[in-house]
């Protein structure tokens, strides 16, 4: 995947593991490299991610926390996507991210019923790294995760749930239409070639 933009609106948690693509080219090109990369990512996951919306301003260690979040969950899916059991300093590192910030339900009345929002305290990035180890958490003891696939594109490690069996790739726009033009080309010079010997 080329886009300068990470990939979203996968679940959660992948989309937390493709804030960091390895790529064929070289070494990854990390969404999440500072502060400015964590904000863009937070305002990009909206109200999909609780806690991240609204946020204006993250420090270094808000990065720190996101980032030990994304290191662990890595670890740990690589893991259980193999068949193995996940390395437990990695499960220990997201049950330690959620207990940072635990979510509490507070009841209240919002002019038609009672709704139960989930909160959590402290910094905004051990908020939202609470949050993402949570997702995490619950990505490893979910069946699906036995459906992700990684983009079939050869420059790119996407991770994804397909919404059908046939999806290929991270993003139909991104690896996909690469992949499209470059078959063209290589049906269209093969024609030539042969054209050219005859």
């Amino acid at each position: 995947m080329n886009g300068d933009e990470p990939l979203t609106g996968e679940l959660l948690a992948l989309d937390l593991l493709n804030t960091l693509p390895y790529t064929a080219q070289g070494p990854p090109a990390d969404h999440l490299a500072d502060t400015a990369g964590l904000l863009a990512w937070l305002t990009l996951e909206g109200e999909r991610l609780p806690g991240a919306a609204g946020v204006r301003e993250v420090t270094p260690d808000d990065l720190t926390a996101v980032r030990a979040v994304r290191a662990a969950a890595a670890e740990a899916v690589a893991a259980a996507r193999r068949g193995e059991r996940p390395p437990e300093p990695s499960l220990r590192a997201l049950n330690e991210a959620q207990l940072a910030a635990p979510a509490v339900r507070y009841a209240q009345w919002n002019g038609e019923g009672v709704v139960a929002p989930a909160r959590r305290s402290g910094p905004p990035g051990v908020r939202v790294a609470a949050a993402l180890a949570e997702e995490v958490a619950e990505l490893l003891a979910d069946p699906a995760l036995a459906s992700i696939r990684e983009c079939e594109a050869e420059d790119c490690t996407m991770l994804f749930v397909p919404a059908h069996p046939r999806r290929r790739w991270c993003s139909a726009a991104r690896c996909g239409n690469r992949a499209r033009v470059a078959r063209y080309y290589r049906r269209h010079k093969g024609e030539e070639g042969a054209g050219a010997s005859r």
